[in-house]
């Protein structure tokens, strides 16, 4: 599709931005059918909304304007449900009708608001903010909404769930009848439907979401790690992709701080984004990502909607989203306006069976791999570096200067191995993490009977197989809370409820010593009863089954024939009640 349709103002933005054809929501919005009616668009993240809202206004708002930039009441009001989506909104109506000369006001929470009064008082023609900011400023008659042509509310089904009903009631009852009410919304619930019965008249309705909810762009992989290895996982996916950007989401804010400390320490260049931080250091932070100062952010969901980062190429769950419209949502940050991206999944072993289930759900097809290991993510940087080296490049006078005078002093071969370190050494370090190969676990096989292992103690530790214990993700446990190596432990024998391991009688008082002083009841992990087990693994196995026999019920045994009946003929048991239908003889016919 060809821009001759839209304002020659609007054209010349979109071919200056790199835009060669609209996608498909921002074409549906300017079809005949479409204009000058409310709307109700259905699109997947990514998808080019925010220039959508923007084209369906694009005649209305020119119109009312005629070329001067300053209005007397604001003519095009967009709500959105976070501070972070409505910034993003603004930049992006900035660009779209900076030929036109609009001026836009951008009302957030954690904001000035006497700054934003009087960005309200300068004549914008498009305002911008967050339901509860744009109530605020509309109570104390800041804002003035008897002049608006047009509402859009982007986002409304989070920004119902996030309880803005009354902030957005009020808002709408404000605003002219005769406005136009363009709705945007990933999905439909019932109080999105009331909603547009109750504030739009005869909607056209635009369903662009694809029955593969727009996972085409973005490749998933589900990483299972041991549950102590999930920092060291997150350094080693950075380090194998190395994306221009990447968001890693964990779950709180104290999960935020550490592992974006943790990768700080590792040498990366990284951002923390949470609630924890004002609007001011959310500005620098995404204004770092933008200038490409840094290259990974560290966020908690609020960061899940809304954020735009051209380049960002990788999407990193370090914990597992609490559901599937989170796992959509967090992941659409990338794969965005056709370019393509990855986003990977860390799975504990213990996890598997709910990712699994999340997975199926939102009918995703992802795939199970292993950690990147440091001889791939090697591998990777070979490749990555030479192609680097041989990419077309332009030297100056300069530059020609001092390689002739290295050249001199050094042989090619030592100028480009210095070359090569100088690139490794601004690189940080991967991880070395427990290999889960068929070869390591065969190597693993052959040390079973190694030096050092005649004369054992067994402990216990209190999770089996119903709790998905597995000797990949208990052996690292076991070394970090007993301050001991792989290599000195020996036998793990998995049961239903515990699990039981050898351990050098040489090192087993400083192996217990150490458990008692890593137990802790604030994490999950540390929490777990690991401790001596005089009797091993067969005699709780010979325990285990003793309890099944005695919970087993009573075999109902009929007397004999000709012996007593109850009613209806049939057999009594031996405590006089009749046996279920089941088990009752067959009448005749």
């Amino acid at each position: 599709m060809t821009f001759d349709t839209l304002p020659s103002i609007i054209a010349t933005a979109l071919s200056e931005r790199g835009y060669t054809d609209l996608t498909p929501v921002q074409a549906a919005v300017v079809e005949t059918q479409a204009q000058g009616r409310d709307l109700i668009v259905s699109a997947r993240t990514g998808s080019g909304k925010t220039v959508a809202f923007g084209l369906a206004l694009a005649d209305a708002l020119l119109a009312e304007c005629r070329n001067v930039p300053l209005v007397e009441r604001p003519l095009a009001l967009v709500i959105a449900p976070t501070r972070e989506l409505a910034l993003q909104v603004s930049r992006e109506l900035g660009w779209l009708y900076a030929g036109a000369g609009l001026r836009i006001a951008t009302c957030v929470g954690g904001m000035d608001p006497s700054k934003e009064r009087r960005a309200l008082r300068a004549g914008p023609a498009i305002v911008v903010g967050t339901p509860g900011r744009l109530r605020d400023h509309l109570e104390r008659g800041a804002l003035d909404l008897s002049g608006l042509i047009g509402v859009v509310l982007d986002e409304a089904d989070e920004m119902l769930d996030m309880g803005f009903r009354d902030d957005l009631e009020e808002i709408l009852d404000a605003a002219p009848t005769t406005r136009r009410t363009l709705l945007f919304s990933a999905t439909m619930p019932r109080p999105i439907v009331a909603l547009a019965e109750r504030y739009q008249t005869n909607a056209l309705r635009l369903s662009l979401t694809s029955e593969d909810r727009g996972h085409g762009d973005i490749a998933y992989q589900a990483i299972t790690v041991a549950p102590n290895e999930i920092e060291a996982a997150v350094v080693n996916l950075l380090r194998f992709h190395e994306a221009e950007t990447a968001i890693l989401f964990c779950a709180t804010r104290d999960n935020v701080r550490h592992l974006h400390a943790i990768l700080q320490e590792r040498g990366f260049g990284v951002v923390a984004l949470s609630g924890e931080h004002s609007q001011s250091e959310r500005n620098q932070a995404l204004q770092a990502l933008r200038d490409r100062r840094v290259r990974v952010c560290v966020a908690t969901d609020v960061a899940a909607r809304g954020i735009d980062l051209p380049t960002l190429s990788l999407v990193v769950h370090v914990e597992i989203p609490r559901d599937a419209e989170t796992l959509q949502h967090r992941s659409g940050r990338t794969g965005r306006a056709g370019k393509k991206g990855t986003a990977a999944i860390i799975v504990p072993y213990n996890r598997r069976k709910r990712v699994e289930s999340m997975l199926r759900g939102a009918k995703i097809a992802a795939e199970w791999l292993e950690t990147p290991s440091p001889e791939q993510i090697r591998a990777k940087d070979r490749e990555r570096l030479m192609a680097a080296l041989r990419a077309p490049s332009e030297f100056d006078d300069e530059d020609r200067s001092l390689a002739a005078e290295l050249m001199a002093q050094r042989s090619a071969e030592d100028i480009a191995a210095a070359l090569v370190q100088a690139h490794r050494a601004a690189l940080p370090q991967p991880e070395e993490l427990i290999a889960q190969t068929p070869e390591a676990r065969d190597a693993a096989k052959a040390q079973r009977h190694r030096a050092g292992f005649e004369d054992t103690v067994w402990f216990r530790i209190a999770i089996g197989r119903r709790q998905n214990a597995e000797p990949r993700w208990i052996l690292p446990l076991l070394c970090r809370r007993g301050h001991i190596t792989r290599n000195e432990i020996g036998a793990i024998k998995v049961g239903q409820t515990e699990t039981h391991f050898q351990v050098p009688r040489a090192i087993a008082d400083r192996f217990a010593d150490a458990l008692r002083r890593t137990a802790s009841s604030e994490d999950e992990q540390d929490a777990i009863l690991i401790e001596a087990s005089s009797e091993g693994p067969r005699a709780a196995a010979r325990e285990i089954r003793r309890e099944k026999r005695n919970d087993r019920p009573e075999r109902v045994q009929p007397r004999a024939k000709g012996k007593a009946h109850g009613k209806g003929g049939g057999v009594r048991s031996f405590d006089g009640k009749l046996p279920s239908k089941r088990h009752r003889p067959r009448q005749p016919s």
